[in-house]
């Protein structure tokens, strides 16, 4: 089970004892710290990490809210407030949930497993696999497999059923659909920039009007209908 590293933020020790009971009721609850003040809690936040705030409100120097303002990377935020006026913003914060003192521990309990379940959801998308940089594939030359260092290939060309495939300025012919190329390579520095041609981004040495010129001096046309993506991304690059 995913236990959630908590820290309580209040200015009331008897806040901080309540919540604690609670906490070691719940069995994926760590509570791995207590701070008296927002300010005390930006300095431990400085050294470590949590998971989980139990967060009050109206606190001297600096309030709960303030002190979510200023969070560069923001955990799970549960608010402990006396005070049900601050819920709309705190919620405008994305906080899990806003628990109203006195609260029960089926109401806590409840608040836990909503954040739980949102910090669940963050790990699922900051690990989910991004898709494998293709480097190399296989293409079929005459009766032969050969393998192919797509960091070589200029560029794909439509060559009647089958594909021109060129590298230092010399190609092999395999018999596979331009298009085949294209959905294999969507996510690698190939751009399809005619309906006949595709060019490797890294290989292109000059564009002017509509032609590309690539490090081997080979010309390729950029197709009426592929201008505008081309555009986009020779600007796209130009930010980098």
């Amino acid at each position: 089970m995913n236990k959630l590293n908590a820290l309580i933020i209040d200015d009331e020790p008897l806040a901080h004892d309540i919540l604690l009971s609670f906490c070691e009721n719940v069995p994926f609850i760590n509570v791995v710290g207590q701070c008296y003040s927002a300010t005390q809690a930006l300095d431990f936040l400085s050294k470590q990490s949590v998971d989980l705030l139990f967060l009050d409100i109206n606190m001297p120097m600096l309030s709960g809210l303030d002190l979510l303002k200023v969070l560069k990377e923001k955990p799970q935020v549960v608010i402990t407030s006396a005070y049900q006026e601050h819920a709309l913003e705190s919620y405008e914060l994305d906080v899990s949930d806003y628990l109203l003192k006195p609260f029960s521990f089926e109401r806590f309990l409840q608040a836990c497993n909503k954040s739980l379940n949102h910090y669940k959801l963050v790990q699922q998308a900051t690990h989910t696999d991004k898709p494998k940089t293709i480097k190399q594939i296989f293409v079929k030359v005459d009766k032969k497999q050969l393998k192919i260092n797509l960091a070589d290939v200029s560029c794909f060309e439509a060559y009647g059923n089958y594909v021109k495939v060129w590298r230092d300025g010399q190609s092999v012919l395999t018999p596979r659909t331009l298009s085949s190329f294209v959905e294999q390579l969507k996510d690698s520095s190939f751009l399809q920039v005619h309906k006949s041609a595709m060019v490797n981004l890294e290989h292109i040495r000059f564009i002017e009007g509509n032609k590309i010129t690539l490090i081997d001096e080979r010309e390729i046309n950029i197709g009426k209908s592929f201008k505008a993506q081309v555009l986009t991304k020779v600007a796209e690059l130009t930010k980098l």
